[in-house]
């Protein structure tokens, strides 16, 4: 469960990360993350994350959503059944807390812009 966001800084389970992440459905959280071509998310970015097969992927896109998915991305992960949610860090935290109660969701977050 994610307690808080803001620029630069996420708490998760009482646990204070200060460098973008991904976090898997079993809970898992690998850190740090970096994105192959800045703000541009792709689908080799989160590949080990697809792979865990989540039904959910929610992108926290920056403090003010400055990373953009790939139009590929988000086509392979519709061809595979996964539901992706791509907005800023406040609202994907929020989706992120209510899914990952009853669903296998897996999230990914930029921490900064």
């Amino acid at each position: 469960m994610i307690d808080t966001c803001s620029f630069g800084v996420i708490v998760i389970d009482g646990k204070k990360h200060t460098s973008d992440l991904l976090i898997y459905p079993d809970g898992r959280i690998m850190e740090p993350w970096r994105r192959k071509r800045g703000h541009r998310l792709s689908s080799d970015d989160i590949r080990d994350l697809i792979e865990s097969k989540p039904e959910f992927i929610i992108a926290g896109t920056g403090v003010s959503g400055q990373v953009r998915p790939d139009k590929a991305l988000e086509k392979l992960l519709h061809q595979k059944g996964i539901t992706f949610i791509a907005v800023p860090n406040h609202d994907a935290m929020r989706q992120y807390n209510e899914l990952c109660k009853g669903k296998r969701a897996g999230a990914c977050f930029h921490l900064t812009c």
